[in-house]
This record gives structure tokens, sequence and C-alpha cells, in this order.
């Protein structure tokens, strides 16, 4: 990195931290600090809410994502819209009749504090894992690749964030994720151009295009019915319109982005938009990714991208076999280009035939000799995570692109951590005020609530800086997230949707249920029984499912809810 990404970088950050801290200032009571005076318009509303979900690691995973696999995982997504157009017309007209500050608010409405006290806390316990995770997913991976200290930055991250979420609450939240927004958008867009700009000549978008497909990269839909492929269409449509449904419905840190909202037509706005616009912009990313997979098939490509892994080997006893690896696969690239250079200029169909086998045989063949490279890695240290998805960006940014951009880059990554660990904090301190402690600590003056707040959103910051400490690297960080929240939002979800349309079940049956649902539900995941996805929906299931059948089997007592 020159000084000028230094500046960028640096600029870029310390900027947004302290226009949050001035344009929220001065919070007077609880109602301004946890929902933001509620006079954001939709806008505000939509990008806050994308912000929230865009987390870090949708920026440093999803593109080694498409790399390695192609465009598949926007199948992932495919479930959001729907889930919009149903919160809209379902959740948001409640919450704003109600005036809550939280969603779990409504649970003692419908049940009882008891159900509403056990959803909080296991929103407080998957978010608070998510928040730490997410400050965690952009320090391991800079910390590798730049040989920055990890504790360091984890901390760096945290307490930057820390500042004008505590200070500011809802509102600095609100306000600096436009701007971050506005940095990642730039960024991602000057970085798509670069890529393509460094490729031969007469590779056209269109010839890249091509090339990708050849290797099986734009194959975006999946209607099989496979449950060892995670990324179908149909658990996008089914198991992830469950999770959109609970994440964007039931999760506080998304419930808080548009319970700021001025009126019910704003926050409905809002939560379109980025339903409209939440897949094209994963599409793109994702697109991004599929297009440093074909600048890769011109230049040379690491056979590992994690720099520290490859350093481990390298220290070891195997040091030589990965050097004949590597070898192999220096001979294997030069190759490559040439064959993908003549099949983009071939204009016969035979021949375009012939070629095309020989360039999925070599990178066949290169996908060998990178399992073989995993294998010498587990080999010379056998903790150490081989996958390396997410290291494909960042190296690509630091070894390719321009001064200055990849200090707009690196503030890309950072941005995109510091506005989803906002929320997340933002969330996590108004639940616990809300939902634990003034519920159960009457009688205070409403600027002591006010401060509780700020010192629970303190507390949590403080929280997730430990869990970013002490977190390991898991498969792919993206992945690592989403499987969080499937394991709790199904049952979460669940029941939301008891206390909303089935009306004759009570309090002490949804409560039972839950508990019961979520041990399952663990259980299932540990056992690797499904893909993560359709956790969502057999969660929400069962616990509607015994739900209602405990109600029937046990007669209800006195004037329970």
């Amino acid at each position: 990195m020159g000084q000028i990404d230094w500046i960028i970088l640096i600029g870029t950050l310390v900027s947004i931290v302290l226009y949050g801290t001035y344009k929220a200032r001065g919070s007077k009571n609880v109602t301004d600090y946890l929902k933001g005076g509620s006079d954001s318009r939709w806008w505000t509303i939509g990008l806050s809410v994308m912000a929230t979900q865009a987390s870090a690691i949708t920026f440093l995973s999803t593109p080694g994502q498409a790399f390695h696999d192609g465009m598949g995982f926007v199948q992932f997504y495919f479930g959001l819209p729907i889930a919009m157009v149903v919160i809209c017309l379902v959740f948001i007209p409640i919450y704003h009749r109600l005036n809550v500050f939280t969603a779990y608010e409504y649970l003692e409405t419908r049940f009882d504090l008891k159900t509403r006290t056990l959803t909080a806390i296991l929103f407080l316990i998957q978010r608070g894992l998510a928040a730490g995770i997410t400050i965690f997913a952009p320090a391991i991976i800079l910390s590798a690749v730049l040989g920055w200290n990890l504790i360091h930055l984890n901390i760096i991250i945290g307490v930057l964030v820390i500042i004008y979420t505590v200070s500011g609450g809802t509102k600095a939240v609100s306000v600096t994720q436009k701007q971050q927004m506005a940095v990642i958008f730039a960024g991602m867009f000057l970085a798509f151009l670069m890529i393509l700009n460094y490729l031969p000549l007469d590779i056209t978008f269109t010839k890249a295009l091509e090339i990708a497909g050849a290797s099986g990269k734009m194959d975006i839909l999946d209607f099989s019915f496979d449950f060892d492929n995670r990324y179908t269409f149909w658990s996008g449509i089914i198991g992830g319109s469950f999770l959109a449904l609970s994440y964007f419905g039931t999760d506080q840190s998304q419930v808080q982005r548009y319970l700021s909202g001025r009126s019910v037509k704003e926050m409905q706005r809002g939560l379109i938009f980025n339903g409209i616009l939440k897949v094209p912009m994963q599409f793109f990313i994702l697109l991004i990714g599929v297009m440093v997979f074909v600048f890769y098939q011109f230049n040379s490509s690491p056979l590992h991208f994690n720099p520290s892994a490859v350093k481990e080997v390298m220290a070891s006893e195997y040091a030589s076999e990965y050097q004949m690896l590597e070898n192999q696969k220096t001979t294997l690239d030069a190759e490559l280009k040439k064959k993908q250079l003549t099949y983009a200029r071939a204009e016969a169909s035979m021949e375009k035939e012939a070629l095309l086998e020989e360039i999925i045989t070599l990178n066949n063949t290169e996908t060998s000799l990178r399992t073989q490279s995993k294998a010498l890695i587990k080999k010379a240290n056998p903790t150490t995570e081989t996958n390396d998805k997410d290291y494909v960006f960042i190296h690509f940014i630091l070894n390719n692109l321009p001064r200055g951009l990849i200090g707009l880059l690196l503030a890309v990554i950072l941005s995109a951590a510091m506005s989803s660990t906002a929320s997340e904090l933002n969330a996590l301190g108004s639940t616990t005020a809300m939902d634990l402690y003034k519920r159960n600590i009457h009688g205070r003056s409403p600027n002591h609530y006010l401060k509780a707040s700020k010192w629970f959103t303190l507390l949590w910051g403080g929280i997730a800086i430990g869990v970013a400490c002490v977190a390991n690297l898991f498969d792919n960080l993206i992945q690592l997230v989403n499987i969080i929240g499937s394991i709790f939002y199904g049952n979460v979800l669940g029941i939301f949707l008891l206390a909303f349309f089935i009306k004759f079940v009570r309090s002490r049956s949804v409560f039972i249920a839950a508990i019961i649902t979520q041990l399952v539900i663990i259980y299932f995941w540990w056992i690797d029984l499904m893909p993560y996805l359709w956790l969502n929906l057999v969660g929400c299931a069962i616990v509607m499912g015994l739900a209602i059948l405990i109600e029937f089997l046990i007669p209800a007592k006195g004037k329970e809810k």
C-alpha cells in the first residue's frame, strides 16, 4: 500500500465516524436514540436496510464464492423480494400501530412476558455471535494478506463503530450508512471496470462472459431437488424466503432500521426499494468474482490464495512437494492463457468445441492441483483452514489494482464491516434495554433508560470485539453468518407467524414449542441433516406444528393469553 492508499483509507473511515457523531449528537430521549426521531425517509431506510445486510463478508466472500463456484449463489436471494412484500403487508402495519421500540414487544401483547423474553434472548445470542463475526471477517483476511495484527484490527474496527453508535444511536447508524453505501457502490463499480480493462484487448465483455460460461461459471439456475447442493432455485425461493422473512421481519437489527421511518408508507417504500435492488446488487458482486476468474484465465494466479497458509506449508517438510505443485501450476497457467486466447478468436464451431474440451480439461487439472495443495497445507498444520475463497478478491485488489483504488477498496471492506456492525450493536443495545432491562426494572426516569441504552450498546460492542478476538475462520464466512441465522431464525419466525395468524394458540404452548424446536434445529444442524437454508423452513414448521398440537393436547388454564 502506498501513501495515497493510506490517506484515502484513513480519511474515508474517520470522516464517516465524525459525520455520524456530528449529525446524531444530542439525543434527548429514548425515542430519539432508539428510533432516530422516527423521521427517516424511504431512501434512507432502503439504504440502511441494505447496508445492514451487506457486511464486509459480502464484499470479501461473495466474489470468491463466484470465482470457485460460479453465479449459482445468487439463487440464495431469490426469496428476498417475496419476503419484502409480506413484511410490508403484515409486519409493518402491526409494528407501527403498536408503536413498538422492538419487534419482541408485540409478543408480550399477544402472548406474555416469558415468550417475549425468550425470543429476545434467542435474538441476542445469534446476533451477538454474528456481530463478532462481522468484525472478525475483514480483520482476519486483512491481517493475513497485509500482515497487520489481528487483535489490533478487531479492536480498531470495533472501537470506530462504538464511537458513533453509542453516541448517536439509530440516527447515527442510518446517516452513516448512506455515506458507506456510496463508498461501497463507487468502489465496486470501479473495481469491475478495472478488471475489464485488464483483460486482453480482443477480449470484450461478451467474450469474457462466454469464457466464463464455457467453464460453468454462468450457470445461474439449478432446479434440482438435490439436498447435497446448498444453492438451488427451490432452496432460494422457499428456504431463502423464510430466512428473509425472519431476518427482515423479526431481527431487531433490521426492524430498527425501518421503525425509524416517518410513516407506514415510508417504511414500506424503503423495504420495497431494498427488495428491488438487492438481487441485482448481489448479482453484480458475484459477476465481479466471475470476471476475476476470467482475468486469471489470462494471468497467473496463486495455487492457494491465503498467504499465511502458504507460509506455513513452505516452512514445513512438505515445502518441496508444494513447490512442485506451484511449478505445475505455472506451466498450466501459460497453456490455459494460450488456449483461452485461441478460443476467444476462433470462429468455426467445430474448432471452438475442440478447444472448449481442452480448456475444461485444463481447468479440471487446476482444480486438482488446488485440492492437492490444500491436502499438503492440512498435513503441515491440521488446524489450518484450507478454504481460501475469502482471500480471492482481496488478493486481486492488492496485487493488480492501481494506487489509490486499493485504499478505496479497503475502505469499502471496512465501511461495510462498520455499517453492519453498527446496526447489530444498535439492535443488541435496544433489545437488552427495552425487552430485558426496562421491562423488569420499573419506575426510572426517561434519562435513566437513555443512559442504560447507551451502556448496553457499549457492553455489546465489547462483547462483539471479544467474540472477534477468539473466532476461527470457518469454511466460507458469508455462509457462516447465514448458518448462524438459519439455526435461530426459523423458530423465531414461527413464533411471530403464530402470533399474527393462529389466534387460538396461547402463550404456554408457544413457549414450550419454541424451546423444543430450538433444541431440535441445533441437533439437525449438528448432524448435518439438510442444507442450512432449509433449517429456516423446518424450524418454522416445527414450532408452529408443535404449538398447535400442545394447544389441543394440554387444555389452557385460567386467563392465559
